[in-house]
C-alpha cells in the first residue's frame, strides 16, 4: 500500500481505528475522520505512518468533502474509501422515534453516501484523463443486523440493508473505471457491542477489532483487485463470502402460492440465520493460503 491514500471514518475507536491503524502499517497515508478526536494520530506516526485528522459528522456535506479534499491536497490523491462510522439508537419499532430512525439512517446510509459520491467522481475524473482504469476501493461496512432482520434495531437494520445495495450499485456501475467496492459485516467488540459480546477473554480476543482491520487492509491492497461487488461476515480469522440471493420459487397461480406455504415453516423467511448457526466457511490465514473449511 506504499503510496497509496485511505479515508476511514469513524477512527478514532473501536473498528475504525483498527482499520486505519492496519491500513497504514500497510503502508497507506491515511486520513481519519470523527466526532472526536483521539490519539490515533499518535499511534500511526509512532508507528512509522503518516496520518491526520478531520474531525465532523461524516452524515453533513461539509465533513464528507474535507475528508476527501484533505486526501487529495494533504497527501496528493485518494485511492481508498472506507466507510465505518455509525450509531446506535436501539428500539423496537413500535417505540421508535422519528428522531431515533432519522439519526441513524442519517449517519450510516447517508454518510456512506456523501463519501461514496466525492470518490466516484473523483476516480471517474482520474479515469477520463489516464484513458484508463484507477487505483480505488471502497470498504463499506454494513452488519448481520440486515441478514437477520434485528428485531430492535429497525433503524440500525435498514441502514445496513440500504449501504448493502449501494455496494452493489457501486461496484457494477464504477468497475469500468476501476473501482472495487465490498461490503464487511463484522463481529468485532467495541463500545458499540459491549453489551453485546461482553468482556474480552484473557489473551487473544478472537473478536478484536484488529482481526477486521487486517481483512480491511487486504480488501483494499492490490491482491484484492478481482473482488468486487461482494458482501463478507469476518470475525477472527473467519471470513464468509455470503452467496447472492437465489429464486426458490416461481408461480403462476395463487392458490398454488398459498398452498405452498400451508405446507411451509413459517419460521422460514428471508431472513439468513445460517451466519448465527454456523456456516462452511474458509479461514483466511494472513500469511498463507485459506486452511480447510471450518465452522463459523
Amino acid at each position: 500500500m506504499d503510496g497509496r491514500v485511505a479515508v476511514v471514518t469513524g477512527a478514532a475507536a473501536g473498528l475504525g481505528r483498527a482499520e486505519a491503524v492496519a491500513l497504514a502499517m500497510a503502508g497507506a497515508d491515511v486520513v481519519l475522520g470523527d466526532v472526536t478526536e483521539s490519539d490515533v494520530v499518535a499511534q500511526i506516526e509512532d508507528l512509522g505512518g503518516k496520518a491526520v485528522f478531520v474531525k465532523g459528522d461524516v452524515s453533513e456535506r461539509d465533513t464528507a468533502d474535507a475528508l476527501t479534499s484533505t486526501a487529495i491536497d494533504r497527501f496528493g490523491g485518494l485511492h481508498v474509501l472506507v466507510n465505518n462510522a455509525g450509531v446506535l439508537r436501539d428500539r423496537m419499532l413500535f417505540s421508535m422515534s422519528d428522531e431515533e430512525w432519522d439519526l441513524v439512517v442519517k449517519v450510516h446510509l447517508r454518510g456512506h453516501f456523501l463519501l461514496s459520491r466525492n470518490a466516484a467522481a473523483y476516480w471517474r475524473g482520474q479515469s477520463k484523463e489516464t484513458g484508463g482504469p484507477v487505483y480505488a476501493r471502497i470498504v463499506n461496512t454494513s452488519s448481520e443486523a440486515f441478514l437477520l432482520g434485528s428485531g430492535g434495531q429497525p433503524n440500525y437494520a435498514a441502514a445496513k440493508a440500504g449501504i448493502t445495495a449501494l455496494t452493489l450499485t457501486s461496484a457494477r456501475s464504477l468497475g469500468k473505471y476501476g473501482v472495487r467496492a465490498n461490503a464487511i459485516c463484522p463481529r468485532a467488540r467495541t463500545s458499540m457491542t459491549e453489551n453485546v459480546f461482553g468482556q474480552a477473554p484473557e489473551g487473544d480476543d478472537p473478536l478484536s477489532p484488529d482481526h477486521v482491520g487486517k481483512f480491511v487492509a487486504h480488501l483494499a491492497a492490490p491482491a484484492a483487485s478481482k473482488i468486487n461487488g461482494q458482501v463478507f461476515v469476518v470475525h477472527g480469522t473467519t471470513v464468509a463470502l455470503m452467496a447472492a440471493p437465489t429464486v426458490e420459487q416461481t408461480f403462476t397461480s395463487l392458490d398454488d402460492l398459498t398452498a405452498a406455504f400451508d405446507e411451509r415453516d413459517p419460521d422460514r423467511t428471508f431472513a439468513c440465520l445460517e451466519t448465527m448457526t454456523g456456516i462452511p466457511v474458509q479461514a483466511a490465514k494472513a500469511d498463507g493460503p485459506p486452511a480447510k473449511a471450518t465452522p463459523s
